[in-house]
């Protein structure tokens, strides 16, 4: 199977690069996509959807991953859904014959951030000089409830215990922590989510062309 990611942000193609080996294994190939931002994403989504489905292999699925920031949910789920169905791919929500799935839609909450904080033990591993306590504290025990921005207060928690003074460098500190992150001890259900709708897909769904594409080439 091969897997087509398409993301709002260098800093998620950081982290994906490293996470999806620990979730799909290494017999699923993948590209990452990366937009300008979220508002890039969105208004190209329906025309490139429209595209992928002109010749989309039957072993090939897209996934979509944008971050919520503080939007409405729902709605933002209904807008991502709508692409999918305007261009006539399956999805999670709405499979094809046969359960399949096309397009994969997915949403960190309420950025990508949280899902850093959903594995403290990884954090702390890239980050030795965060606190043990971390986890403990009422504002970060629930990562998709952080409010105020989870990449500031990333950037708090990590320039507190003595790193990235002049700012944080979002693409450094996602592949770090991301390369020491345990998927399966994630406390963020967003990330959860995610990593559930990359695991449940199948390895093949049925013969097709060979992909050219290598893992993250």
């Amino acid at each position: 199977m091969h897997l087509e990611l398409l993301v709002e942000e260098p800093s998620a193609e950081a982290a994906l690069s490293e996470l999806l080996p620990k979730i799909v294994g290494v017999q699923v190939t993948w590209a990452i996509h990366v937009h300008q931002g979220k508002r890039d994403l969105l208004t190209k989504l329906p025309n490139r959807l429209r595209a992928y489905a002109r010749w989309l292999p039957r072993d090939w699925a897209i996934v979509v991953l944008v971050d919520e920031d503080r939007e409405d949910c729902l709605e933002l789920k209904g807008l991502l859904q709508h692409s999918a169905e305007g261009a006539g791919l399956s999805t999670t929500a709405r499979p094809g014959p046969g359960h399949s799935i096309q397009v994969v839609n997915r949403i960190a909450v309420e950025e990508l951030e949280a899902w850093f904080f959903g594995d403290v033990e990884a954090l702390r591993n890239a980050y030795p000089g965060v606190p043990a306590t971390l986890a403990g504290k009422s504002k970060y025990r629930d990562p998709d409830a952080i409010t105020g921005g989870t990449w500031e207060a990333l950037e708090r928690v990590l320039q507190r215990a003595g790193y990235f003074r002049g700012g944080l460098a979002k693409i450094e500190a996602a592949r770090c922590i991301a390369r020491v992150m345990e998927p399966s001890r994630n406390r963020s259900r967003s990330f959860c989510c995610f990593r559930d709708a990359l695991a449940a897909l199948p390895s093949s769904q049925s013969p097709s062309r060979p992909s050219d594409k290598g893992n993250g080439q």
